[in-house]
């Protein structure tokens, strides 16, 4: 018969390992969400444009020089053409990259910066599985609407997309409010005596209800923004997007106003 406390404390272990393999887990997705962000994108477009401009403006100067000097002790003409030639090819490069560097910049402008979160919640929380699809909904309508702003892909007002944009960031912000409620009644739930934990527990269930049908109505903006993008060509996008927004705004004030009161 295994000994008590070599029992426990094997108990403890996979306890601890399994919560190490959760934060990793956490941390490796985090990681390849930041590395697949379409601002980290642009970012890493933007060092290599960068790089490539200064390698064209070094030989460009190395060019110069050579092509002065001919000019200067009187080398043969095929130099100095040869010269003259690489200087305004190179410089015909530079240009190009320094545009390409330009448009990059003016994306980046353009695209909304990704928020900064709080972490998700314990893997044990009935509020973890609604918040990990808040975040992947989040990261997918922050795309789409950034493709959606393009007029070179879609007929969609701005406006509409700035309004899209702004109303699902208030229903995130609703929705984390909701999920740390969520937990705190958890953890009240824990601590409480036994006959004190009936009306705990139907309080964690009522409000992870409501989170999940926040998270539906977030994915619902997320749908209709795909749907938008995918039938550029529709003949009223504003009205499609227009709808799931409104909805998802009543969603989130009604998400506020029970935090609130709650």
């Amino acid at each position: 018969m295994e000994h008590p406390a070599r029992k426990a404390a094997g108990e403890i272990a996979q306890f601890v390992g399994a919560q190490l393999q959760g934060q990793l887990a956490d941390q490796v997705k985090r990681r390849v969400a930041a590395w697949n962000d379409p601002r980290a994108k642009l970012d890493r477009r933007y060092r290599r444009s960068s790089r490539a401009l200064t390698f064209w403006l070094i030989v460009l100067t190395l060019l110069t020089a050579v092509g002065a000097l001919a000019l200067v002790v009187g080398m043969h003409a095929a130099v100095v053409i040869m010269a003259g030639g690489g200087v305004a090819a190179t410089g015909v490069l530079a240009l190009r990259t320094h545009g390409k560097m330009r448009s990059i910049d003016a994306a980046r402008q353009q695209l909304a910066v990704a928020p900064v979160r709080s972490p998700l919640p314990a893997r044990s929380s009935a509020a973890r599985a609604p918040m990990e699809r808040l975040e992947e909904a989040e990261d997918t309508l922050r795309e789409l609407l950034f493709q959606l702003d393009s007029a070179a892909l879609t007929s969609v007002p701005t406006e509409s997309v700035v309004q899209a944009r702004a109303t699902g960031a208030e229903a995130a912000s609703a929705l984390r409010a909701v999920s740390h409620q969520l937990q705190a009644v958890e953890r009240a739930r824990d601590t409480a005596p036994p006959l004190d934990r009936a009306p705990l527990v139907e309080g964690v269930r009522r409000l992870r209800v409501q989170l999940d049908e926040g998270v539906d109505g977030y994915c619902g903006l997320v749908a209709a923004a795909g749907r938008v993008l995918a039938e550029s060509t529709a003949s009223n996008p504003r009205q499609v997007l227009g709808e799931a927004t409104d909805h998802l705004a009543g969603l989130a004030s009604a998400l506020r106003d029970l935090s609130r009161w709650a």
